[in-house]
This record gives C-alpha cells, structure tokens and sequence, in this order.
C-alpha cells in the first residue's frame, strides 16, 4: 500500500475529475491520500473531499504564499477542527517562502508559528513548506521544539544536505516529490541517499511537478509510483521497502 502523503485534490485541475483521479490511484497501490490545505476556500473543498472518500484525509492550514490575505490565523477555529472532523490529521501546509516572496516576511514567521502552536495542542503534524528559507526555517522550529511537543514533517523536500541534517536532528521527517526523478537532479539525489529511510515519506504535490515521464503535465496521486521507482534507486533498495518503509513513516507520524 502506497500513501501520498501531500497533493491538492480541491485544485480544479483535480477536483473536476476525482473519481476518476482517486480511481486510478487505488489501480497504482495509492490506497490513501492527504489532501493538504492552502487556504479557507481550500478547506471547504477538502471537508467535502474527506466525507466522500473514505481513503482521503485532509489537513487545515494557510500557505505562505496567502499570508498577506489571512494575517491572522484563528486558533480558535483550528482547535476545534479535531472535535468536528475526525479527518482533519495535521496543520499546513505553513512555512516560509522567500523566492517568491508573495508576503510579507513578518507575517510569513507569525503565521508559521501559530500553525506550529496549534499542531503542538492538537498533538498532530505541522506539513513544512520551506523555499529559499533554510535558515528561518530551521530557527523557528529550533525555538518552537524546545517547549513543545512538536511533530513536523517537511514536504516537497529540495534543500541542502546541510539543511537535511540539520532538521533531522530535530528529529523531522522529509517528504520527497517527484523532483527527484528530473534529470539534473543530481545533488538533490545525492542529499536523499544520506536520509535514513526511517524519515522518509513520498508525495506528489499534485498537481504539481509532475515526475518523469510525465514532465509537463497535470500532476496526479497515480504518478507516486514513479516517484518510489527513482528513491529505491537512490537508496539501493527494493520498491516493496520504499513502499513499506514509507507507509509505516506516514501511520506512525500521522497516528493512524
């Protein structure tokens, strides 16, 4: 059993064509899906997609691209999330984006740590986005770690191995997407091999960054096989280990 552990099936590109979407992942072993928020829009799409596919599960949390239109993030709201959808297993994705820079900085930080805050009293995973921001990224996380009992996992992994060894030792897990499988992905390549698969997850960021062959294309949750095809590769291992190391990293981190 296969488990992508970070798409976007309330994107259009997707959520036009879902049963056929979730369909062909099921046919590719992609038995479970976490469909990840953006932003309040996006969690009304995502308490729809959790009631209708058992096999879904959903988070809540405000992309760092959209800070500037949500500048305060409703703990409130959020706290009540696990009383009401049972479903709803992490907070993100949060973080900080700087190569883009479509918020503020300040308000990219704030509105990471209240995440973080709110993942930590809820007792479930904070989903990382984190793009040409390493070192605030790995200070706020430093800092938060220390009063609390904090589970993240950082997505769509493409840093330094540096970075990587850095957020390991904050006992992070590491997602990987298919970027790895590009062809000039050869140092990213080199930084997984380092990554104990004890702290490794797979993802699609569907519909996003579409794996090889499918370079240039809608990304979809079927298209992990590729992405798991590429980490046994770089890990000298078989595919049945990437999938089952995967899928026990996931259950474990996510308490399912």
């Amino acid at each position: 059993m296969i488990i992508d552990s970070h798409c976007h099936l309330d994107f259009p590109n997707l959520y036009e064509n879902l049963d056929n979407i979730i369909k062909r992942a099921k046919l590719n072993q992609v038995n479970n899906l976490l469909t990840i928020c953006t932003t309040l829009e996006s969690f009304k799409k995502i308490k729809t997609i959790i009631d209708k596919y058992v096999n879904v599960y959903g988070t809540f949390g405000i992309h760092p691209h959209e800070t500037k239109n949500h500048t305060n993030v409703d703990l409130d709201f959020i706290l009540n999330l696990k009383k009401n959808y049972k479903k709803v297993i992490g907070i993100g994705e949060t973080g900080l984006d700087y190569f883009y820079n479509h918020s503020d900085i300040k308000i990219q930080k704030k509105s990471f740590i209240d995440h973080i805050h709110a993942a930590s009293k809820l007792n479930i995973p904070v989903i990382v986005h984190s793009r040409n921001a390493e070192s605030d990224t790995l200070d706020i996380i430093k800092n938060e770690k220390k009063n609390l009992n904090l589970k993240v996992l950082i997505h769509c992994f493409t840093g330094s191995e540096s970075f990587a060894k850095k957020l390991l030792d904050l006992n992070c897990y590491i997602s990987v997407s298919g970027i790895i499988t590009f062809k000039n992905s050869d140092e990213l390549s080199n930084t997984v091999s380092k990554i104990p698969l004890s702290h490794l997850l797979v993802e699609t960021d569907s519909p996003y960054l579409s794996p090889f062959p499918f370079r240039g294309k809608t990304n979809e949750p079927s298209y992990i096989v590729h992405t798991i095809e590429k980490l046994s590769k770089i890990k000298n291992t078989s595919k049945k280990n990437i999938i089952s190391s995967t899928t026990s990293n996931f259950k474990k981190l996510f308490q399912l």
